[in-house]
């Protein structure tokens, strides 16, 4: 089992001698003692193991009543009261939270576990499945608070790991609504108004795989909490660096194949205010991150990944380039056309709005550079081949020079004269 200690003793050439009473070894009956500590720890590990073992076999049986939505079953795995100040037990409400979300596995590996007497704090992974979307588990770390009554462990408070966040059922009762390529979930939504995202998600994913391919999933899931900072908890971040961005696309990035399928996280204040056209741009755009997270990693600047988001969230909507950069068209105007290309910290959520604002605008300018210059298809070979080089360094240099035939100057240059041109209307 993970984690599990065994006491183990070297045996080499040098380092044990036997030896019988008066020629220099050690009485039997004291080596035996001996012999004995050092195989339990003094008397410290043996308990402890067999108290871990047995907590394992109770996150077993609660995992169990999870996917079974047995909540008897659940139950008996949760302590009547917690010892801890502050901390409850997760109880009826949470599971009855659980029961709408449609799961096809749930499991906890403990990861670390310390005893006192009756009690017992463990940090575990746990890892969950969304039916028909994740290939992979998503995995959670928890801090478990465990008390034992009348023999038995059982769970007082389970709450996210000091580096952990908070999952969407901890929130309050979730609503799920399937779409055609989608699924939504929701709290404090009705079913009516989660709809209204599976649709525009359902418009998305072939939006994307016309722009990207099909080597992706071809899905989405979408959580919307009921407010910024439930999104923040979702997220492990303070609400402030959230607060105009209408959604976020959490995942492993560079994953494979078999990594969890992405969560598109919206922030339901800024979403709100915005009119149809930009929340379908706005999904489309998150979708595309989806689509893309095979490919994009350490290699790729957010000038590239956002950039191509937004191209693919504008493509075929006619809009011109003044009305989706206003912020660079004001620069130009003002005679601060970019030297360069954004740097990844242009794009910090806490940095000023027009900052923000004008880098995926530059961004988003300089893959529709490429595909009017060089090619849709070219645009993707582009991208994948930043990717596909796992580093930074050197990365946009080699792709420019392989798949487009440019060097980064020269790129920078097309690409400043572009911004000029199609901002002050030339």
């Amino acid at each position: 089992m993970a984690g599990r200690r065994r006491a183990t003793r070297s045996r080499s050439g040098s380092g044990v001698r036997h030896g019988l009473p008066g020629r220099g070894g050690v009485p039997s009956a004291l080596a035996l003692a001996l012999a004995l500590a050092v195989l339990v720890g003094c008397g410290g590990d043996a308990e402890p193991d067999a108290a871990r073992a047995d907590v394992e076999r109770m996150l077993d049986r609660r995992a169990t009543a999870v996917l079974e939505r047995d909540g008897a079953a659940y139950r008996a795995t949760e302590a009547p009261t917690s010892p801890v100040a502050g901390q409850l037990a997760t109880g009826a409400a949470e599971f009855a939270n659980l029961r709408r979300l449609p799961l096809s596995s749930w499991s906890y590996d403990l990861n670390s576990f310390r005893r006192s007497g009756d009690r017992a704090s463990a940090e575990a992974a746990l890892r969950y499945r969304i039916r028909g979307y994740d290939e992979s588990p998503v995995t959670a770390v928890r801090t478990l608070t465990l008390v034992r009554d009348d023999g038995a462990w059982r769970v007082a408070a389970d709450e996210p790991a000091k580096k952990g966040t908070e999952q969407l059922w901890e929130q309050g009762r979730i609503v799920a609504v399937r779409g055609e390529r989608s699924l939504v979930l929701g709290v404090g939504r009705s079913a009516d108004a989660l709809r209204g995202y599976a649709a525009l998600a359902d418009r998305a994913v072939p939006a994307v795989t016309e722009a990207w391919g099909e080597d992706w999933a071809r899905r989405v899931v979408v959580v919307v909490p009921e407010s910024l900072d439930e999104m923040a908890g979702l997220l492990g971040a303070p609400a402030s660096g959230y607060r105009g961005i209408a959604a976020v696309t959490t995942g492993e990035a560079g994953g494979s194949a078999k990594a969890p399928a992405d969560r598109i996280v919206v922030n339901p204040d800024a979403y709100a205010v915005l009119g149809d056209f930009g929340k379908q741009v706005v999904l489309t755009h998150e979708t595309t991150h989806v689509a893309t997270r095979a490919h994009t990693n350490a290699a790729t600047p957010l000038w590239l990944s956002e950039g191509y988001a937004d191209w693919v969230g504008y493509r075929g909507t006619g809009r011109a380039a003044s009305d989706v950069a206003p912020e660079l068209q004001r620069a130009v105007a003002e005679g601060r056309l970019p030297a360069a290309l954004p740097a990844d910290e242009d794009f910090g959520f806490a940095d000023d709005s027009g900052r923000l604002a004008q880098a995926y605008e530059s961004g988003w300018l300089a893959c529709r550079l490429i595909a009017d210059r060089w090619g849709e298809v070219r645009l993707d070979e582009f991208y994948r081949a930043v990717g596909a080089h796992g580093e930074r360094e050197g990365a946009v240099e080699g792709a420019l020079e392989e798949v487009l035939g440019t060097t980064v100057g020269e790129f920078t240059g097309e690409w400043r004269e572009y911004v000029r041109a199609q901002l002050e209307g030339r």
